[in-house]
C-alpha cells in the first residue's frame, strides 16, 4: 500500500489512507489530549471535543479548528497541534467539563489516577470560572449495586461505558437518558442498577475516564479486620493479580509480583496469606469429576464452567432455562472461602468465627459473588470482603508500601500453600477449559495427557472449539467463550440445537480475568495489556514444576485428610451450589429499590 504524505507541526509523516488526525498523529510521537477515544473501542468520536487541532490544506485558504478523533489525515494536510489558538479552545472546553462537575476530587476513587485531571493539567488549567454546584448534585447518584457504584456527579459524557456494555459485552444495561446538560447515563428501563440486568462485570469501570463508574470501594473493613487483635485474617489472591499489579506501581504489564505480593501482605500485617491457586486446583478435581459423571451418566449437557461470577449472573437473569447447564462447583474464591472456615481453620486451631477471608480479585462481580445467601455458613459468609487489584494498589500506597522495592516472599502454609501450572491459567481465556482437560484425560483413563499444552483452546479468538479424545469417554466436544456477546452465541446455539457440546468454558470479561473489570485500567487503549498478561500466565505454568490439578500434594492430602474424595457427601456440603432465575427476582429487587430510595 502506498504511503500519503503529511504534515504535523511541521514535520513530514507518512500514513495510510483511512486514518485519523488523532490516529497519524499519536503513531508519531505528537500527543494529543482526548477524554472519549480510546484505542480500538469504536466509539461514538468528539463527544468530549478536547482534541482538536488546526489543519490548513494548500489552496484552501487559512485555518480551521477541527476534532482530531473524526478528521481524516489526507495528502499534504498541514495539522498543527500546539498553537495559542487550539491551546486556548482546549482550556476552555475543559472549564465546561468541569462547570457541571463535581469537584471534590480528595473524596473520589479515581484521585491521582484521573483522565480529567490529566486533561486540565496539560492545558494548563489553574481555576475554573464557571460552575453550578446545585444544578451537579442533582444529578443521580445510585449505590444499589453490591459491586458498581454510578456517581453522574461525576459524568463527562464521553459513552465510553455505554459503548463497552453494547458493544462488547453485549448486555446493553447502560443508556444514555435526558437531553443538553441535563445529558447523564442511566439505565435501561429507567431502573437502579442494583435491580437491573447489569452483570456486575465492570468493563465499564475500566473505560470510564473519571469516577462516574467504579467498583464499591471495601478497603476500609479491610483496614479494620488488621487493625482489631481479635481478627484472625486470611488472605487469598486470584492467578491474574499477580501478572497485573505491577503496573499500579509502573511495571511493565505482566510482570509476576507474586512473591513481592506475599510480602506486602504480611507488611499489613495479615495473619495468613495463601493462594486462590490452590483452590482452583480444587475446582478441578470437582468440576472434572463433575463432567465425568454427566457423560458417564448421560447428565445434562453441555456442561458450562462456574468459576465466572458474571457469566452466572448473565445465566440467572437472562437463561434460567438453562441453568441446569451449569456445573454446580463454586467458583475458587468461594471454595477456599469454606474451606478456609474450615479445614485451615481446625488445622490451625482458630474458631471460624474469628476468622475473616479477604479476596483480592481481579473482578468487581466477585464482590457480588461473595454476599449471594448460598455462600454463608451458620450465619457466616464463606468470604468476608473482596478487594479489586485497583482497590489492593491504592491500599499498599495509602499504607507507604512500595511494590517494586519489596523482598520476595513465599508461602509457609502445611496446608493449603501449593498450586500447580493448571491453576494458574484459569486466570486467561480457555485456562479453565485446559486445566480440566489435562486432568479429566488422567482420571478417566489412568494416564498422563502427552501433550499438555493444548494450543487448540489458546489464544484470543472469541470462540474457540475443540475434539479432545479422552480414554474411556470417546470424543469431547469443547468451546471456549470469553466476552459476554461470544457467551450469548454459544448458549443461543445450544439452547436451538444448532451446536453439540459436552463441556464449555465461558469468563464474562473480554481475555478473561487477566482483563477483569477490577483490574488496573489503560488510559490510551483498552485493554492494551492483554496479551502481555496472557503470555506471564503461561510462562507460569511452563515454569511449573507440577501443571496438574490432580498431581497437587496438598490437594491430595485435603482429600485423604478432610474430603474423602471428589464430589463426595461433605464436598458437596463446602464446594458446590445451586442457582436461581433472577428474572423474577429483578422485578421484585427494583419494586424494592425504588420504594427503599423513595
Amino acid at each position: 500500500m502506498t504511503k500519503l504524505i503529511g504534515y504535523i507541526n511541521g514535520r513530514q509523516v507518512e500514513f495510510d489512507d483511512g486514518k485519523t488526525v488523532l490516529e497519524v498523529a499519536r503513531e508519531n510521537g505528537h500527543f494529543i489530549p482526548t477524554l472519549c477515544k480510546m484505542g480500538e473501542l469504536n466509539h461514538a468520536p468528539a463527544t468530549c471535543r478536547v482534541c482538536l487541532a488546526e489543519i490548513e490544506r494548500q489552496g484552501n485558504g487559512g485555518r480551521k479548528t477541527v476534532t482530531t478523533c473524526n478528521t481524516p489525515m489526507e495528502a499534504n494536510l498541514h495539522v498543527y497541534t500546539r498553537t495559542q489558538n487550539v491551546r486556548e479552545k482546549q482550556r476552555l472546553q475543559v472549564e465546561l467539563l468541569l462547570a457541571d462537575h463535581d469537584q471534590d476530587c480528595a473524596t473520589c476513587v479515581r484521585h491521582g489516577d484521573c483522565e480529567l485531571q490529566d486533561v486540565a493539567q496539560f492545558v494548563g488549567l489553574q481555576q475554573t470560572r464557571f460552575g453550578n454546584e446545585a444544578f451537579y448534585q442533582s444529578r443521580t447518584r445510585d449505590s444499589s449495586s453490591p459491586a458498581i457504584v454510578r456517581d453522574m456527579t461525576k459524568c463527562i459524557r464521553c459513552f465510553r461505558c455505554v459503548t463497552v456494555c453494547r458493544d462488547v459485552q453485549g448486555v446493553d444495561v447502560l443508556t444514555v437518558v435526558e437531553k443538553g446538560l441535563s445529558t447523564e447515563i442511566g439505565v435501561r428501563d429507567s431502573v437502579f442498577i442494583g435491580g437491573s440486568d447489569c452483570v456486575s462485570c465492570g468493563q465499564c469501570t475500566l473505560v470510564c475516564p473519571v469516577g462516574a463508574l467504579a467498583e464499591v470501594q471495601d478497603a476500609e473493613p479491610v483496614v479494620d479486620f488488621l487493625y482489631d487483635p481479635e481478627i484472625f485474617t486470611v488472605f487469598q489472591f486470584a492467578p491474574a493479580v499477580r501478572v497485573a499489579l505491577g503496573e499500579e506501581f509502573g511495571l511493565a504489564p505482566g510482570t509476576n509480583v507474586e512473591g513481592e505480593l506475599i510480602t506486602a501482605l504480611r507488611r499489613l500485617g495479615a495473619d495468613v496469606v495463601l493462594d486462590t491457586n490452590f483452590t482452583a486446583d480444587l475446582v478441578i478435581m470437582e468440576e472434572g469429576t463433575e463432567l465425568m459423571s454427566r457423560l458417564k451418566t448421560g447428565g445434562r449437557l453441555p456442561m458450562f464452567t462456574s468459576c465466572s461470577p458474571g457469566w452466572i449472573n448473565f445465566m440467572e437473569k437472562n437463561y434460567p432455562e438453562m441453568l441446569e447447564h451449569l456445573s454446580t462447583t463454586k467458583s475458587p474464591q468461594q471454595c477456599f472461602g469454606a474451606i478456609a472456615k474450615s479445614y485451615l481453620a481446625q488445622r490451625m486451631n482458630v474458631a471460624p468465627e474469628r476468622m475473616r477471608v479477604i479476596s483480592i480479585m481481579p473482578c468487581t462481580a466477585k464482590k457480588g459473588e461473595a454476599g449471594r445467601p448460598e455462600f454463608y455458613h451458620n450465619k457466616q459468609a464463606d468470604v468476608d470482603v473482596v478487594l479489586t487489584t485497583r482497590e489492593f494498589g491504592r491500599l499498599l500506597r495509602r499504607e507507604g508500601i512500595h511494590l517494586p522495592s519489596l523482598q520476595k516472599g513465599s508461602y509457609d502454609n502445611p496446608w493449603m500453600g501449593a498450586y500447580t501450572g493448571a491453576a494458574e491459567i484459569f486466570g486467561t481465556t480457555g485456562g479453565v477449559m485446559e486445566a480440566a482437560l489435562r486432568s479429566v484425560y488422567y482420571l478417566a483413563g489412568g494416564k498422563e495427557l502427552e501433550q499438555i499444552e493444548l494450543q487448540a483452546v489458546r489464544g484470543l479468538d472469541d470462540v474457540r472449539t475443540a475434539n479432545i479424545d479422552i480414554p474411556g469417554l470417546g470424543v469431547a466436544k469443547v468451546a471456549v467463550a470469553h466476552g459476554l456477546k461470544a457467551a450469548r452465541k454459544i448458549v443461543e446455539q445450544v439452547k436451538n440445537g444448532e451446536a453439540e457440546y459436552h463441556f464449555v468454558e465461558v469468563m464474562t470479561c473480554p481475555g478473561g480475568c487477566i482483563c477483569g473489570g477490577g483490574q488496573p485500567k489503560g488510559k490510551k487503549s483498552y485493554h492494551s495489556s492483554k496479551q502481555a498478561r496472557q503470555q506471564a500466565i503461561y510462562a507460569i505454568d511452563t515454569d511449573a514444576v507440577i501443571r496438574q490439578s490432580h498431581n497437587n500434594p496438598l490437594i491430595k492430602q485435603l482429600y485423604d485428610n478432610y474430603l474423602g474424595a471428589p464430589n463426595s457427601h461433605l464436598a458437596h456440603k463446602l464446594l458446590h451450589t445451586s442457582y436461581v432465575n433472577r428474572q423474577r427476582e429483578i422485578r421484585h429487587t427494583m419494586k424494592e429499590i425504588w420504594e427503599e430510595i423513595s
